[in-house]
């Protein structure tokens, strides 16, 4: 049975194990956590004690939030796991005037299938920069 939480409590790198699936250099479970960790808003679906989605947003609380990643592990698309963690998502974002996202085209109808509407962006990526940012040890 598929759960969701809004909760890191207890989370371990250990359950985050099979994301960013066809990433040239994806982050470590280690740093997906980090990544959890440092979001302002998110969503987990879990089977059990084991992560098989998650969706995050940061934001400024008062106008804008941008969803940087949402993932469901491969074994678990297809069942409305995705959906569920958008609704959620959106439904905690709904305070704000702007919620955005950049996606490639073939999941562009997921996105409207979800509530949202197809807009234009510019971004900058930094592909050698895929495993995350180390910081300065702290």
């Amino acid at each position: 049975m598929i759960t969701y939480t809004d909760s890191l409590e207890g989370l371990t790198a250990d359950q985050l194990n099979g994301f960013f699936v066809g990433w040239p250099n994806p982050p470590t479970s280690e740093t997906h956590l980090r990544m959890l960790r440092g979001s302002d808003h998110l969503w987990l679906a879990k089977e059990g004690e084991r992560v098989v989605g998650f969706v995050t947003a940061i934001s400024d609380g008062v106008l804008a939030a941008f969803i940087p990643a949402i993932e469901v592990l491969p074994d678990y698309q297809g069942r409305g796991i995705g959906s569920q963690l958008m609704e959620r998502m959106l439904g905690s974002l709904v305070h704000l005037y702007s919620i955005d996202l950049i996606c490639d085209e073939s999941v562009q109808p997921f996105y409207k299938y979800v509530g949202m509407q197809h807009y234009s962006a510019m971004i900058l990526r930094n592909y050698d920069n895929q495993l995350g940012y180390m910081g300065d040890g702290d």
